[in-house]
């Protein structure tokens, strides 16, 4: 039964409770006298909301002033059970498997710092053992390396392809580089081409590129690196050469329990049987074993329903990792920070103030020889059924319970089913054309001759909830346009009243304010305000607060998408990764609209190579009374 402290009277100070001290951020408790609770994490002061323990439950909206006195908390929590048993017995599992960095981030003023438990067999999970901060990116390393009856072995499949060469491996030896990975690991690389390790490692030498850093020299890191690295050759659908695969990372482990992270950057015609035969031959006798797939995951409901059946069939939904890539962009995870730690959005984020979005993605180039592929999937599936929806699915979420992993994907998961079923006439396809000397899709001597595959897409969605009702989210996205970006630009109701109708004029676009948030490149946010132009008279200018990301926070490069979301693998961390009704909401969405295109053969609207997009597209906007905001 709910309880809580009671309130003491008012002008009155209990002097049994220690005093309030409103300059710390957070409090590690005394874990001998929350034993009872058996409290695995810290709990940050000031917040409402909940901290798992070990039975899987959670303790929720727990008092302030209860947290001040760690002998009273427990009387103080309201207790509230929000995960089975069974998803707490999952998640020690997975601690114990991931001993070396099991860590949330927190904030401390403006200083990053994660928060994590001990690497133990004394560690993860024991009600005994107090909360452990660790306050840099050293001593989460430094943490890591003490794990030295562990090891890490990650396989990535295909790894003589191009995904393999020019992002996978990179992103694990920027880990490696910067310390993020532990002590003990290795990469294996397997695939259908024939070579030697030492082959293998000049192939893929000249693809590590390393950031600017203290460390200094990086060529002894590249070697260092590719020490650990080792080829397998052997075919995707012969289970005997995944048991010789077996053997060889069995020799590397020894007798150290091992995880094995299986990367799978391969075709989707051959996601089954590899993933099958290394599920069953090649999965850690002694650890956990967990998978990444790649995208597409499917071309239609019924073949996405298919694929993640057999998957299934091999391997749990828990150690399934469906990875896209955009999700691991850094201004991605800022949206849920924007608009949740800053109060001045709280009361903004709805229809009552928010008169569209748009979510826009545009490359500077065609399709450059993969014609093949991408004429198979088509822009709406290649990108907007999974990247941008997702996007408008964490935008527009209501607040999770917590950060936790279940929590943030629930709340993605009612989105995408509130989402309206597309009305054709709500969408818009184009395809580029030959244009100054550079080549149409048509002219791709891998793509089909008259196909009419959309290399554009242009529409309108409404999420039918009480918070977004009647606000139309516009998406787009295509190739071969004027520029390479995609943002999301959040255009507000104008101010109401005439009071400066005169100088800003009668165009709602003149005088509203926007949000917007530059994904790539240059890496930006920016608040764009009507203000008054210095000098005699009143003349009045739109400016912007503007948030630059290089500017900011220094020169350096920022952590490719597939290094944050290999670490998150290796955590155990899946918010930014795609859950299966995810996944079944979001093709449920999109089969139909596809189907009908499919059907009737639409013949897409021709726009010139480098322009930008069809017309089509504007008469689109222009029917919500919206014009794009990314045609400057």
């Amino acid at each position: 039964r709910p309880h809580t402290l009671p309130r003491r009277p008012a002008g009155r100070r209990d002097s049994s409770l220690p005093p309030f001290d409103t300059r710390r951020d957070e409090l590690a408790m005394d874990a001998a006298t929350l034993g009872a609770c058996r409290v695995t994490a810290p709990v940050p002061i000031g917040t409402a909301r909940g901290v798992r323990v070990s039975s899987g439950s959670v303790l929720a909206r727990a008092p302030v002033r209860a947290v001040a006195n760690a002998g009273r908390v427990c009387a103080g929590w309201t207790r509230a059970t929000a995960r089975s048993d069974a998803l707490g017995a999952r998640d020690a599992a997975a601690s114990r498997s991931a001993p070396w960095t099991r860590a949330a981030r927190v904030t401390r003023g403006s200083q990053n710092i994660r928060r994590a438990t001990a690497p133990n067999g004394d560690g993860v999970g024991s009600a005994s053992t107090p909360p452990h901060f660790v306050d840099s990116e050293a001593d989460l390393a430094s943490l890591a390396a003490k794990a030295s009856d562990d090891i890490l072995s990650i396989c990535v499949f295909g790894a003589s392809g191009d995904l393999a060469k020019k992002k996978v491996y990179p992103a694990i030896f920027a880990l490696f580089y910067e310390g993020h990975l532990p002590e003990d690991f290795v990469v294996f690389g397997y695939a259908r081409s024939g070579m030697t390790t030492a082959e293998f490692t000049d192939k893929i030498r000249a693809s590590l590129p390393c950031r600017i850093s203290a460390k200094g020299d990086c060529s002894k890191y590249v070697e260092k690196f590719l020490e650990r690295c080792v080829y397998q050759a052997g075919q995707y659908d012969d289970p005997e050469d995944f048991k010789k695969l077996a053997v060889a990372m069995t020799e590397k482990e020894g007798e150290k329990k091992a995880m094995r992270v299986f990367y799978l950057s391969i075709p989707p015609s051959i996601f089954v049987p590899v993933a099958q035969n290394a599920a069953r031959h090649v999965s850690s006798g002694s650890g956990e074993t967990r998978v990444i797939v790649e995208k597409p995951f499917g071309r239609d409901l019924q073949s996405s329903r298919e694929l993640t059946a057999a998957l299934a069939a091999d391997l749990a939904e828990e150690n399934t990792y469906r990875i896209d890539h955009y999700l691991g962009k850094e201004l991605i995870e800022n949206i849920t920070v924007l608009r949740f730690s800053n109060i001045i959005f709280s009361p903004l984020w709805s229809r009552a103030h928010i008169r569209n979005v748009q979510i826009c993605f545009s490359e500077n180039f065609g399709t450059e020889g993969r014609g093949g592929y991408f004429d198979n999937y088509g822009i709406i599936r290649d990108v907007i059924q999974n990247h941008l929806l997702q996007v408008m699915a964490l935008f527009a979420m209501e607040e999770p319970a917590s950060l936790d992993a279940e929590d943030i994907r629930d709340e993605k998961v009612k989105v995408i089913r509130s989402i309206r079923p597309i009305d054709m006439a709500n969408v818009v396809l184009g395809q580029y054309k030959a244009s100054n000397k550079l080549p149409g899709y048509l002219d791709d001597d891998t793509v089909p001759p008259g196909s009419r595959c959309p290399t554009f897409a242009a529409m309108a969605l409404f999420v039918d909830n009480a918070r977004w009702d009647g606000v139309p989210f516009l998406i787009k996205a295509g190739k071969a346009l004027h520029k390479r970006e995609a943002e999301i630009r959040v255009q507000f109701h104008h101010a109401p009243g005439n009071l400066y109708k005169k100088q800003l004029g009668a165009s709602s676009d003149m005088n509203s304010n926007e949000l917007v948030i530059r994904i790539q490149p240059d890496e930006a946010i920016y608040l764009r305000l009507n203000s008054k132009i210095p000098g005699l008279g009143m003349r009045l200018d739109q400016t912007d607060l503007d948030l630059q990301y290089k500017a900011k926070f220094g020169d350096g490069e920022l952590p490719d998408a597939y290094e944050r979301l290999i670490l998150d693998v290796v955590q155990g961390d899946k918010r930014l990764f795609i859950r299966n009704d995810e996944l079944e909401a979001a093709w449920k969405l999109f089969t139909p609209v596809l189907d009908q295109i499919e059907k009737d053969n639409v013949s897409p609207e021709l726009y010139p190579y480098g322009s930008r997009g069809p017309i089509g597209a504007h008469y689109l906007a222009s029917r919500y009374d919206v014009r794009w905001g990314d045609m400057s």
